[in-house]
């Protein structure tokens, strides 16, 4: 089959790759039929990924049809309509059983040691098909009342916005702010107004970004002083939340800045800093709660499927951009230049 592979930094070609097998008897393989680059597999390109492995296939976002399970994978069957969470977890432990695979007790697995797309040992999505571990617990049934791109979106971008939401505790009447306004940070705009939100201030500097955050119904900071004119915003008070979803130094630390008394922020940025300089004594005396972690997306997709399936949400907003598989490599150019107008891109397979 033909898969978008990682060949090193800033090298991606779509080459033949074996075709995938299910992993175990738990086990299934999905066609699919599209898939998504994620603002997270950037780090991957661009030589900072988790593995020293090349050739592998990319990717960690599919909506598919199943074409082989294992026997012993008894909820789902040849033929399903699926999408592939990004999160892979067992089907044994507790906190799986639960949903929320990131903190699976079994994580030292073989299968598990890296995610989708980051090495040989569990290959990626953005490929004619992929191998799924696990089955019974790493995918979801597709309702016919959500799109084929609704569904993709709520593989990780979506889960990840709602999750971040979620852990400030956005209520009624809260003032938030959410820095960085790529799909994760459009759909939390979409996110916290769905929990109540009065108002949601975006702090993002690539203009048609912001303006996609702006038509959300958030307010646009000015990002030559994001501190002082999120201090102007909100009266000196700063925000009741605060999400972060860029993962930079910078912008976490901005993100402690812009909370107010009792604040929360909550950080679903992807950052690799072993070694972050946290202002403790700014965060004690703000009695701040600050939460990171990694989206379980199977923890957040029932209420996610529910609200897309009655209209409420609208994952596919974000998508920007619908490319072949061929023309993955360009993809990942236009991604990593911030090319005007790309915000969501989806790889439809012919």
């Amino acid at each position: 089959m033909r898969a978008l592979t990682y060949q090193g930094p800033e090298d991606v070609r779509v080459l033949e790759v074996p075709d995938p097998v299910p992993p175990t008897d738990r086990g299934a393989v999905v066609r699919i039929v599209a898939a998504g680059i994620c603002g997270s597999d950037l780090h991957i390109y661009a030589g900072h990924g988790f593995s020293d492995d090349v050739g592998y296939a990319l990717g960690h976002e599919a909506v598919g049809e199943i074409v082989e399970v294992g026997h012993e994978v008894h909820r789902f069957n040849v033929g399903d309509r699926v999408l592939v969470p990004a999160s892979v977890g067992c089907v044994w432990c507790a906190t799986c059983a639960q949903g929320h695979v990131a903190a699976c007790e079994n994580r030292r697995a073989p299968w598990k040691e890296f995610g989708y797309g980051m090495s040989h040992r569990l290959p990626g999505s953005q490929a004619e098909a992929v191998a799924v571990p696990h089955a019974d617990i790493n995918l979801l049934a597709v309702p016919d009342s959500v799109s084929t791109e609704a569904a993709l979106i709520l593989t990780d971008n979506a889960p990840t916005a709602w999750y971040g939401v979620r852990r400030a505790r956005v209520s009624p009447g809260d003032t938030v702010t959410v820095i960085g306004a790529g799909p994760v940070g459009q759909l939390a705009v979409q996110s916290a107004f769905l929990r109540g939100a009065a108002r949601v201030l975006i702090v993002e500097p690539v203009e048609h970004r912001r303006a996609a955050a702006v038509a959300l119904g958030a307010e646009p900071v000015n990002t030559v002083d994001p501190k002082a004119h999120l201090r102007e915003l909100t009266n000196g008070d700063g925000s009741d939340a605060v999400i972060e979803a860029v993962g930079a130094d910078e912008t976490i630390a901005l993100a402690v800045s812009a909370a107010g008394q009792a604040g929360r922020v909550s950080v679903i940025g992807v950052s690799q800093n072993e070694a972050f300089p946290f202002r403790m004594q700014a965060a004690q005396t703000k009695e701040l709660e600050f939460s990171i972690g990694l989206c379980s997306a199977q923890a957040e997709l029932p209420t996610l499927l529910a609200l897309t399936a009655t209209g409420r949400l609208n994952p596919a907003e974000v998508i920007t951009h619908r490319l072949s598989l061929q023309e993955g490599p360009s993809g990942y150019t236009m991604l990593a230049d911030r090319a005007p107008g790309v915000g969501k891109i989806v790889l439809v397979m012919e």
